[in-house]
């Protein structure tokens, strides 16, 4: 059976324990491979590694970093297909979408940097006759970055890609859900000639691995995408520190459709934003409030579609959802769907888990659930699920909507269905959301800002937001 291995110092090496845990391959239900159980001694050492590379790596010429940036994307490129086949079996999305959605983001991350680290500018500030100030902005050290399951290589490069841009040197702890690209994308790293120490992936348990990266007082910033209870526990670790957070969290996103909408557009693009992924995305509308005078016709075409979306074998180019990531994500989906029944929910279509038979008999699928007559207030309507659940919820004025759209605690995304423009406006400005879609969902400029407020993320992703983040400010003062 296969064996990842961590990626310290520029070597694959086992865990200084040489403890492993299982790997599951959700489709099949089945163990695969095993995932280096690293501890603290694992981080203490890719600490040292990447202290050792970093005054190097820091002051070598953003064209170098970025040259050798580029060529870990055109590997990426080259084994596109591989890569799409091993996320499909490590986490269960149809190899399609890894391959629509994933790998090519992981290279577009990568190039994004690249050549954004070229264009990466400081400020300077004239007191006319007086003095002149400038902004240097200097890598920050040794980068912590950890990395959530669902997007396991595209959201692993997000993070690594503005860091090592920038002159860090990084730490990075990848999901053990979901391992085995990142192991893939630390052997692309050796053959395009990363200087050893730059890059270290520490494999294993947050509570341990990522625990050690989090406590550790020579990482002095941590970018971490992820649960809001994990991220509260590394804030608590983390701040006291005085460490840089960033902090990407969950989301119970609000999907609101007006009457004036174009519904053809807004039944389509609604479906994907609930079920790609087997709804295992932090950006998706699960919570759909539809205006009443449409709400009925709104419902009829949504469950029709629903219902023939099929789920089951990831590699069948027909399968529009595939399995859920491991057993313990899938039983925690249907006890929601459990809970919203308590509650008063209707369930309209899916519901259950599905046996697609065969070899797949043991694997974890849950078919498109859609779910009304739930009070918005209810823990189903409150509670991020992250699957393939989605609520339907009637609205007569936009108060109303606003009030149900931002009861939650979270406020990571929302998309609004109307060819008012003034409204869309209007709504825009008072939804509480770090990103606003109006009439799409999920359309990504990788120069905007990513993030969410209130209880979805402390800090921004993406652009210059993320190359700020990895380096320090320093004002100098020149007196003339």
């Amino acid at each position: 059976m296969q064996k990842i291995q961590n990626y310290i110092g520029g070597e694959l090496v086992e865990p200084i324990s040489k403890k492993y845990l299982d790997n599951y391959n959700p489709a099949i239900g089945k163990v695969y491979s095993l995932i280096p159980d690293s501890d603290e001694k694992d981080v203490q050492k890719a600490v040292d590694a990447a202290q050792a590379a970093f005054p190097s790596w820091s002051h070598t010429p953003k064209e170098e970093r970025s040259k050798i940036l580029m060529k870990i994307a055109d590997l990426i490129d080259r084994d596109f297909e591989k890569l799409a086949v091993a996320e499909s079996i490590d986490h269960g999305k149809p190899v399609w979408l890894a391959k629509m959605i994933d790998i090519p983001r992981a290279s577009a991350n990568m190039r994004f940097y690249a050549t954004g680290i070229l264009h990466f500018a400081s400020e300077a500030h004239s007191m006319e006759q007086t003095a002149i100030n400038y902004t240097l902005r200097e890598p920050i050290g040794v980068a912590g970055c950890i990395s959530p399951w669902n997007f396991p290589i595209y959201l692993f490069t997000w993070k690594i890609a503005p860091a090592l841009a920038a002159g860090c040197t990084v730490i990075a702890k990848p999901t053990e859900v979901t391992p085995m690209t990142a192991y893939l994308f630390s052997q692309l790293c050796m053959e395009a000639g990363l200087p050893k120490g730059v890059l270290n992936i520490v494999h294993g348990l947050g509570n341990k691995a990522g625990a050690a990266i989090a406590a550790h007082p020579k990482i002095p910033a941590v970018s971490f995408t992820g649960g809001t209870k994990t991220g509260a526990e590394i804030a608590r670790i983390s701040a006291p520190m005085f460490k840089k957070l960033s902090l990407e969290l969950g989301g119970k996103n609000p999907n609101i459709i007006f009457a004036d909408c174009n519904f053809e557009n807004a039944v389509k693009t609604s479906l994907n934003s609930s079920f790609s992924n087997q709804g295992e995305i932090c950006l998706c509308g699960s919570r759909i409030f539809i205006e009443k005078s449409i709400y009925e016709k709104f419902k009829t075409e949504f469950v029709a579609k629903a219902k023939v979306m099929k789920t089951g074998n990831p590699a069948d180019e027909s399968s529009k959802l595939g399995a859920i990531v491991s057993k313990v994500h899938f039983e925690k989906i249907l006890s929601y769907i459990e809970l919203a029944k308590q509650e008063g929910g209707k369930v309209l279509c899916g519901g259950t888990a599905i046996n697609p038979g065969g070899e797949f008999s043991e694997g974890w699928y849950i078919s498109p659930t859609v779910i009304e007559g739930l009070p918005y207030d209810c823990r189903t309507n409150q509670e991020e699920i992250f699957g393939p659940v989605v609520t339907l919820t009637p609205f007569e004025t936009e108060e109303e909507v606003l009030k149900y759209a931002n009861s939650t605690t979270y406020g990571l995304s929302a998309t609004i269905w109307t060819e008012n423009l003034t409204r869309a406006h209007r709504m825009a400005e008072k939804i509480q959301s770090g990103i606003v879609w109006i009439n799409c969902w999920l359309v990504r400029d990788l120069r905007t800002p990513f993030g969410g407020v209130k209880g979805s993320g402390v800090g921004r992703e993406g652009g210059f937001e993320a190359l700020r983040f990895f380096t320090e400010p320093k004002n100098v003062c020149i007196k003339l």
